[in-house]
């Protein structure tokens, strides 16, 4: 059965409207980016918690709802907003679905104000689950077989992402990771937990002799911190906030 809010559609996985809206639920008088806004379910579940400056972008109007705050605008493009122009940037399932990644994070630090935040949802591919799929099939969980190369269409996933990945695309463009959250963890996922202590050995003699070599020794030991919870091992979703800073600290 397809999932609403309040009869909107909503083209996400379970949970995860719920939790990015937790990660933001003390900030009701910040200006808040929905981008890609879909059909506006996000969007109703802020007005009913209270937000009232937030602005709907996407490449087309496909909101269900009444909202006059929608901007017609590309992901992989300049957004069609000032520099420092808002708060929050939350962007749902939708930087898996573009091939200019980095562009997009960029763009999202110009328009934040200082020490503004964004938020990014994508299926979480370190998983351990989605890393035995790789390793028996080739395909990652929630992108399990081929796309149809002579349909190509935006609902693709062409860019699906590792947290390792997403962590030095905010990290190199001027953000830093402050909360790492998922929608669930079910069940099914905890099986794979039986390949955690190779994962976990394995895992860190790599990033120790890496980080030795490579003299990237603190950075290695912040993200193994970080790829080991239990959000990124079990969690369907991963859910990240990052802070716009200009500190190096990792």
């Amino acid at each position: 059965m397809r999932r609403n809010y309040k009869g909107i559609s909503i083209n996400t996985s379970k949970n995860t409207h719920e939790t990015v809206c937790d990660m933001i639920k003390l900030s009701t008088d910040k200006v808040v980016v929905d981008i890609p806004s879909g059909s506006g379910a996000f969007i109703q579940r802020l007005k009913d918690g209270g937000f009232e400056s937030i602005i709907a972008i996407d490449i087309s109007n496909i909101l269900e709802i009444e909202h006059e705050a929608f901007i017609k605008g590309d992901m992989t493009k300049t957004f069609p907003m000032s520099d420092k122009s808002c708060d929050i940037i939350v962007c749902i399932d939708g930087i898996e679905h573009i091939d200019e990644q980095f562009y997009f994070v960029k763009e999202g630090h110009r328009v934040l104000k200082n020490e503004g935040e964004i938020i990014i949802s994508t299926p979480n591919i370190s998983t351990l689950r989605s890393r035995f799929k790789w390793f028996t099939t080739g395909h990652h969980h929630k992108c399990n077989s081929p796309l149809d190369e002579t349909n190509p269409n935006p609902l693709h996933h062409i860019g699906m992402i590792s947290f390792a990945e997403l962590r030095y695309m905010l990290h190199s463009n001027g953000f830093r990771i402050v909360e790492i959250r998922t929608n669930r963890m079910k069940p099914i996922n905890l099986v794979y937990a039986i390949f955690l202590p190779v994962i976990y050995l394995s895992t860190l003699w790599v990033y120790l002799k890496r980080g030795k070599k490579e003299k990237m020794t603190q950075i290695n030991r912040s993200i193994f911190k970080q790829v080991f919870k239990k959000e990124i091992l079990f969690g369907e979703t991963l859910i990240i906030k990052a802070k716009k800073t200009t500190s190096n600290n990792v």
